[in-house]
């Protein structure tokens, strides 16, 4: 089973977690293609390479210059000699301060800890180092360039046997040469794209978490570990705010029936948690996560006689994109409407958007409300489980939680439920407390 593995920056932070690295890589042949990730915290307070270099290319002085430079420097010179291998970077650092001084891009200084962190990894595996600008390429918003990229990457990964792919960065696809970068945790993309033109059948995905958790553990105290989750209930609970992997990761690997497995690098015999497109094996519980997210506004339009007024929705939806402002959901009445929108964008425009409402569709009223989350209760196991929504009508109801708005998909794969925002975290301890602790104590 031909693999590739990605490792985040907690994963490849300092020597002795590459040593990790390496007895991980080393302990399985089929592991061929790394892609690696800028080496992040060592310890609590630590800075990440990337935050470094963002610090080196924003330094207002020549002295501040210089404190962030030697700090870079020392980052990768400790992991080299920690490892004991023949390998310089001066040259490298000589071509970055020289970038710097010829007004290169952000971008090209940001990606250069995932370039550093790669040619380390590379002499240290003995693996061919495979610079990413040469075979990913990305638009100006951002986004993988799957025509450009496919063929370039496919043909030069199948004339290696063992690779390492720095993650995050690639070439702008105007055949400039003008690096560009995925947006933040853009490694996981990387590492996706890789999968799908390695022709590989796993994608690892290894982090510092045994897998993706059932809720935040930042609200839920040591929350269970997802074993098994669809593609589908990944998106929705990424959506929501769960974070393990970046959300663009999932569409290349997905696309060619490729599964991602997170694993933990300090803890490599856990079993994480498998990502497939389908799988019939049963869900451990009904509901497979729960995740949400704070700082919605709701805005209620009414009318009389809506119901019977052709249009009324795309006049209403056309004002918000107007001004470039999109909804999250959108739950209506008879001669009711509300659509829910993120505060921070809807804030500075909130006048306007009033004004266009009125203008198009001359309501009776219009309602603002700020003080809104919205919490996606997701699993598989609800379609063939009855009274999922009253379960969690009533674990909200025993904490005295009163819910503002829901919204369910035809497909039964969520439920969403939007409460004040004082009431986020209680509700979701409420939800995991009904379908997985009671479910676990068999109540």
């Amino acid at each position: 089973m031909s693999k590739i593995v990605k490792f985040g920056g907690s994963s490849l932070a300092d020597a002795t977690q590459f040593q990790k690295v390496y007895d991980i890589i080393k302990s399985d042949k089929e592991r061929r293609f790394v892609v690696p990730s800028a080496p992040g915290k060592r310890f609590k307070d630590d800075t990440k390479v990337t935050d470094l270099l963002y610090k080196i290319f924003y330094a207002k002085t020549k002295n501040e210059f210089h404190l962030y430079f030697d700090q870079l420097k020392e980052r990768f010179l400790d992991i080299i000699e920690g490892l004991h291998i023949d390998i310089s970077l001066e040259e490298d650092f000589l071509a970055i301060q020289k970038a710097l001084e010829d007004g290169t891009s952000e971008d090209y200084i940001i990606s250069r800890g995932e370039y550093l962190n790669g040619k380390i990894l590379a002499a240290y595996l003995g693996f061919e180092f495979i610079d990413a600008k040469d075979v990913i390429f990305i638009d100006e918003d951002g986004r993988y360039d799957a025509k450009k990229t496919d063929p370039i990457l496919s043909q030069k990964l199948e004339s290696v046997s063992y690779a390492v792919i720095p993650g995050f960065y690639g070439s702008l696809n105007d055949d400039s040469g003008q690096i560009k970068a995925f947006s933040r945790g853009g490694s996981d993309v990387t590492g996706s794209i890789v999968a799908k033109n390695g022709k590989v059948d796993l994608y690892e995905n290894w982090t510092d978490v045994s897998g993706f958790l059932i809720a935040d553990p930042r609200i839920v105290k040591n929350p269970d570990v997802i074993e098994t989750i669809t593609y589908k209930e990944l998106r929705e609970l990424s959506y929501m705010g769960a974070s393990v992997l970046h959300e663009n990761s999932v569409f290349p690997v997905r696309k060619e029936g490729i599964p991602i497995h997170i694993k933990n690098t300090n803890r490599p015999q856990d079993p994480g948690t498998l990502i497939v497109e389908s799988t019939c094996h049963k869900p451990t519980h009904v509901i497979t996560g729960i995740a949400g997210k704070q700082g919605f506004a709701t805005v209620m339009i009414e009318k009389d006689m809506m119901n019977s007024e052709i249009g009324f929705g795309r006049k209403v939806l056309q004002v918000f994109e107007d001004y470039h402002v999109s909804f999250e959901h959108m739950p209506s009445g008879i001669d009711t409407m509300t659509v829910i929108v993120n505060t921070e964008e809807f804030i500075d425009k909130e006048q306007d958007i009033l004004a266009g409402l009125h203008r198009s569709v001359h309501p009776d009223s219009i309602i603002l409300e700020s003080d809104l989350s919205l919490i996606a209760v997701v699993g598989r196991g609800m379609k063939a489980s009855r009274g999922t929504a009253a379960r969690v009508f009533k674990a909200l109801a025993k904490e005295n939680i009163n819910i503002k708005m829901i919204d369910q998909g035809s497909s039964e794969l969520n439920i969403i439920i939007g409460v004040r925002n004082c009431y986020f975290k209680p509700a979701i301890k409420a939800i995991y407390k009904e379908f997985i602790d009671n479910e676990r104590d068999g109540l």
